[in-house]
């Protein structure tokens, strides 16, 4: 079995004139990232891979992440190709990911996971919000197969409060 855990990063912000890849969190994107990851500390496998997009907000939403679930951040690989909108890219990106590693996390960006979620789950989800966590286990020993799998846990800012 395989067990995918895709987590959106959290609020960022469009006040500065930057590149979008450059974009911080907020302060409210910072709140709900912590919100989130405390509150799925019981989801998270013993041992995992953690892939995060390399840009600013997904990065430091990653950060938050490891910090509250107490994984190293030294752990955690950030990879350009990532950085994207794309479901079939990412579904690629997932499909990469080496059978010998069971558990995956990744963090990415919108539409994107929103899609994909939609297409691998049995759960739809109109939009996956900022901060938001989906967990789809998938009944399959290779990554590469992985085709509809279950949707176990969804968990959005919202519902935290």
């Amino acid at each position: 079995m395989k067990q995918l855990l895709l987590i959106r990063h959290a609020k960022s912000s469009w006040d500065a004139p930057l590149h979008d890849f450059d974009r911080p969190l907020t302060g409210k994107g910072i709140q709900d990232a912590h919100l989130v990851s405390t509150h799925i500390n019981f989801h998270i496998p013993k041992t995992f891979l953690v892939w995060s997009s390399a840009a600013k907000r997904a990065a430091e939403t990653a950060i938050i992440f490891a910090q509250n679930l107490s994984f190293p951040i030294e752990s955690i690989i950030f990879k350009d190709d990532l950085y994207t909108f794309d479901d079939r890219k990412l579904e690629q990106i997932i499909k990469s990911c080496p059978n010998d590693c069971d558990h995956l996390i990744v963090f990415g960006h919108n539409e994107a996971i929103t899609n994909f979620v939609n297409k691998f789950g049995n759960v739809f989800i109109d939009n996956v919000s900022t901060s938001g966590f989906v967990k789809i286990n998938f009944d399959s020993l290779s990554w590469n197969n992985i085709e509809k799998g279950i949707t176990q846990k969804v968990v959005f800012p919202r519902d935290l409060k």
